[in-house]
């Protein structure tokens, strides 16, 4: 006779935190219910991510780019935090959670109310100059970027509709007509201030996760594949330091083999019973 597998469950996860400090590492798949699409979650199509040396290296990919995003990043600002932001937040202020570590973009988690949280990858709202080091909102280079291609947002929508994809960018293939402007200062390339794949996240941001990790009792992982070194060496120095590591996400990550607890479950739903027991 052969015994059941037993899976793990939220009650094992809030069992495992309890009188526990924790530290949260969140990828897309925390922001999905927000209506944000992620890269690899079991139901996402195929996506090829941006890459710095696609983004720097060519004008015209850089045109196309910028066309997409001008119309993808409103739908991000649109974005709301759903309820496991709302509950991560209240963790929180419980006194549960110590900070979050987020992989994602959307500045959802400060949305939602939580206030120690170091965005990783940067966020869609601001824009760098690449020359001259100059930041600006993503406000202000929307209404540069309209004035030098007027109608152009709404008459893509109406023409095809928009699908978007994730890091504030939407679905278009013309964009030939498309033009974009340089730096106001100093004529620089103009980028999104997010961390690109093949760009490095800077070193004083890690340096300040890795003092968050370690001055907390448990990882939490949540809606993350690990499939990048910027999430994972985070589980890796963890499990080195004996701290008990919990993922939760659906489908496989890089990190499994490091978790003392994994759940395969939406985070949404996890949260909530995990803020409900605090």
């Amino acid at each position: 006779m052969t015994t059941a597998t037993i899976l793990p469950t939220a009650a094992d996860l809030v069992a495992l935190v309890h009188g526990r400090s924790v530290i949260a590492l969140t990828g897309a798949g925390m922001s999905t219910d927000s209506g944000i699409p992620d890269y690899r979650g079991p139901d996402s199509p195929p996506r090829n991510p941006m890459t710095y040396q696609q983004f720097m290296g060519d004008a015209a990919f850089r045109r196309h780019y910028w066309a997409r995003n001008h119309l993808g990043w409103r739908h991000m600002d649109a974005a709301r935090p759903n309820t496991g932001h709302r509950a991560l937040a209240a963790l929180e202020r419980a006194g549960t959670v110590r900070g979050v570590l987020t992989q994602n973009v959307d500045l959802l988690h400060t949305k939602a109310g939580s206030r120690s949280v170091i965005d990783l990858h940067g966020s869609y709202m601001q824009v760098r100059c690449m020359a001259c080091e100059h930041r600006t909102s993503r406000i202000a280079l929307a209404e540069r970027l309209d004035a030098v291609n007027p109608g152009f947002a709404e008459s893509v929508s109406a023409a095809t509709g928009v699908e978007i994809a994730p890091d504030a960018d939407a679905v278009i293939e013309d964009t030939a007509h498309f033009r974009v402007v340089d730096c106001e200062r100093c004529g620089g390339t103009l980028k999104p201030d997010i961390v690109y794949f093949g760009e490095s996240v800077p070193r004083e941001r890690v340096d300040a996760a890795y003092a968050m990790v370690e001055a907390a009792d448990v990882l939490l992982v949540l809606g993350s594949s690990l499939t990048v070194q910027s999430g994972l060496r985070f589980v890796r120095h963890a499990a080195k330091r004996g701290m008990p590591v919990a993922i939760v996400n659906r489908g496989a990550t890089r990190g499994d083999d490091y978790a003392e607890l994994k759940l395969h479950a939406g985070c949404s739903e996890t949260l909530t019973a995990l803020a409900g027991s605090a």
